[in-house]
C-alpha cells in the first residue's frame, strides 16, 4: 500500500520537528527567562518527560489497532498546537511570573512544549507497529525507524541553530514547523484516501492558520512603535528599542545600553564608573574590552586618546552598535570572536582589561573563573587593570563576593565600586583588580554642589569611587572551570531584573 512507504518521511519529520522544537524554546523563552542553566534544564527535562509519555501511549493506541489517519491526527494535533504558541506565549508567561524564575520557567516549558512533543513522541512507536508485518522483523523495523527518526533530530538541530532562526526568525519558523506538520498529515490522509472529511480539515487549517498568523508575528522593526530593529542572531534575540526619549540595547530581553539616541551620552551609571580606570593612569594606554554591547564604553576610551580593542562573540551585536548607537569603525578595532579564547590566542598586552560581557541572566561561566582571571593577568602590562561590570542584588551580594574572592586568587587588591543606587537594591556594582596600589584624588563634593551635579556622570563617578570598599570573601569559593554554580548564584539577579524590565517596557511587542 502507497501509505506505508509514506512512515518513512513522517517519522523522519517528526524526530526532526522534536529537536528543532526544543531548540526554538529556548529562543520562545529566553528573552523573557534569559538564557540560563535553568531554561536549557526545563526544556530538556520537559522534552524527555513528553517524550517518554509519548512513547508509552503511541504503543499502547497501536495495540487497541492501527489505522494509518490515527497517525495523520496525531501530526495534525502536533501542528495546531505549535501554531498556537505565539498566541499562547504572552499570557502564560504573564502568569507564571509570579512563581519565581525556576519554577516558572518549568511551568510555562512543560504547559508550551509538552503538548506537541507528547504528541509527536506517539509517532515512532505507532509507525512501527503499522510498518510491521510479522513478528520476526519487528525488530529490525523499529531500529530503522528510530534510527530514521534521530537522523532527521541530528540534521534539524545543525538547521535551526545555524541556518533557520538567523534566516527566518523564532514565530515564522515554529509556524513553519506547524504547517509542514499539518502538509504532511495532510498527504498522508489524501493517499490512504481513508478519510475525506479530515483531509479537508487539514486543507483549512493549512490555509486558514498559518497565512492568518504569519503576519501578525512579523518579526520585524516598527519605528512607529519605537522597535528600531530586531535580529535573530546565532546566539541571541537583538533588539533596539527607543521609549522615553532613550535608546536601549536589549539582547534576550536583558538591556545592555542606554543612551540618549540624539546626543549619543549614556544614561547607565555603571558606564560612568568604568570610565575611572582611565584616571588611573597618567597618560591614555591601551584597552581591551570583552563585551562591545552598544560600544559606549569603547567610544568613550577612544575619544579620550586610547587605543581600543573589542571582542564581541556576535557580529549583529557590532552591527547594532555601529548603526544604532553611535560607535564609530576607527573608534576601536572590533575581533568577533570569544573573549577567552582571544586572550589565549593573543601575544598583546593592555593596560586596562574591561569585561562587560555579563547581562542578569548569561554570566558565561567560562570567563569568571580562577583560570580565566589567571589568563587575564597575563595579558595586563605591569601596573595594568581589571575593570568588571556586573548586576548585583545589593553591594555585597553574593556573586559580588564570590567573584571577589576568585579574583583575590591572582590580584592583590580587588575593590567593589556601587554604580548609583541604594545598598540593598539591584544594581551595577564593579569591580576593580590589580596588583598595584589604586589610588585617585577624588572626593565628595565638600560644597554646595552645583545645579544639577546629582544628575552628572561626575557625581557618579564621585558616588562610586568614594563608597568604594574591600568585599568580604571569608568564607565563599574559589569558581573554577571545574566547579562554577555561577548562574546558581546569580538567579535572584535575573529574577529581579526580568521583573523590573517587564514592568518598564509593558507593551511585550517591544522587548519579547
Amino acid at each position: 500500500m502507497a501509505h506505508r512507504f509514506l512512515l518513512y518521511p513522517m517519522v523522519f519529520i517528526s524526530g526532526a520537528s522534536v529537536l528543532a522544537v526544543e531548540i526554538l524554546g529556548t529562543r520562545v523563552l529566553g528573552p523573557f527567562y534569559g538564557v540560563s542553566l535553568f531554561l536549557w534544564s526545563a526544556l530538556i527535562t520537559v522534552t524527555l518527560i513528553a517524550l517518554s509519555i509519548g512513547y508509552m501511549l503511541g504503543g499502547r493506541w497501536a495495540d487497541r489497532g492501527t489505522r494509518f489517519s490515527r497517525l495523520c491526527y496525531l501530526m495534525i494535533g502536533a501542528g495546531i498546537w505549535l501554531l498556537l504558541i505565539p498566541w499562547l506565549k504572552h499570557p502564560l508567561l504573564d502568569l507564571g511570573e509570579t512563581f519565581g524564575l525556576r519554577f516558572a520557567v518549568l511551568i510555562a516549558a512543560f504547559v508550551l512544549f509538552a503538548p506537541p512533543l507528547t504528541l509527536l513522541g506517539m509517532i515512532s512507536p505507532y509507525a512501527i507497529r503499522l510498518r510491521a508485518e510479522r513478528l520476526e522483523e519487528v525488530g529490525r523495523t523499529a531500529g530503522d525507524l528510530y534510527a530514521l527518526s534521530t537522523i532527521g533530530s541530528v540534521i534539524a538541530a545543525l538547521l535551526t541553530g545555524f541556518v533557520l532562526i538567523p534566516s527566518i526568525g523564532v514565530n515564522h519558523l515554529m509556524m513553519l514547523i506547524g504547517a509542514f506538520l499539518l502538509l504532511t498529515a495532510l498527504i498522508g490522509l489524501l493517499i490512504s484516501r481513508q478519510s475525506k472529511r479530515s483531509a479537508l480539515l487539514a486543507i483549512g487549517l493549512l490555509l486558514v492558520i498559518p497565512l492568518g498568523t504569519w503576519s501578525v508575528f512579523d518579526d520585524k522593526a516598527d519605528p512607529d512603535k519605537g522597535l528600531m530593529a530586531i535580529s535573530h542572531s546565532p546566539y541571541a534575540e537583538i533588539r533596539v528599542v527607543d521609549k522615553a526619549g532613550k535608546r536601549y540595547l536589549i539582547i534576550d530581553g536583558g538591556v545592555h545600553t542606554i543612551i540618549d539616541p540624539q546626543s549619543g551620552k549614556t544614561h547607565f551609571p555603571y558606564v560612568a564608573v568604568v570610565d575611572l580606570a582611565r584616571e588611573l593612569f597618567e597618560q591614555p594606554g591601551e584597552m581591551l574590552l570583552i563585551g562591545l554591547g552598544g560600544g559606549t564604553v569603547a567610544r568613550n576610551y577612544a575619544r579620550d586618546g586610547w587605543q581600543v580593542d573589542a571582542v564581541e562573540i556576535d557580529p549583529v551585536v557590532t552591527g547594532m552598535a555601529h548603526q544604532f548607537f553611535g560607535l564609530r569603525k576607527d573608534e576601536c578595532q572590533v575581533h568577533e570572536e570569544d573573549g577567552r579564547q582571544f586572550l589565549l590566542t593573543t601575544t598583546r598586552r593592555f593596560d586596562v582589561i574591561v569585561m562587560d560581557a555579563f547581562g542578569s541572566s548569561s554570566i558565561p561561566f567560562h570567563l569568571v573563573t580562577r583560570e580565566a582571571f589567571d589568563l587575564i593577568r597575563s595579558r595586563l602590562k605591569e601596573g595594568g587593570v581589571l575593570v568588571m561590570n556586573m548586576e548585583s542584588y545589593g553591594w555585597h551580594g553574593p556573586l559580588v563576593q564570590v567573584l571577589a574572592a576568585t579574583l583575590g586568587v591572582h590580584f592583590r587588591q580587588v575593590w567593589a565600586l556601587p554604580a548609583y543606587q541604594p545598598q540593598d537594591t539591584l544594581g551595577n556594582v564593579i569591580l576593580f583588580a590589580a596588583n598595584r596600589e589604586l589610588n585617585l584624588d577624588r572626593q565628595w563634593q565638600e560644597m554646595l554642589p552645583p545645579p544639577g551635579y546629582l544628575q552628572t556622570l561626575e557625581y557618579r563617578r564621585d558616588f562610586a569611587w568614594n563608597n568604594r570598599f574591600a568585599p568580604d570573601t571569608t568564607g565563599y569559593r574559589i569558581l573554577t572551570d571545574d566547579l562554577n554554580p555561577v548562574q546558581i548564584i546569580s538567579e535572584q539577579i535575573n529574577y529581579e531584573a526580568r521583573k523590573g524590565l517587564h514592568r518598564f517596557f509593558e507593551r511585550k511587542e517591544l522587548t519579547w
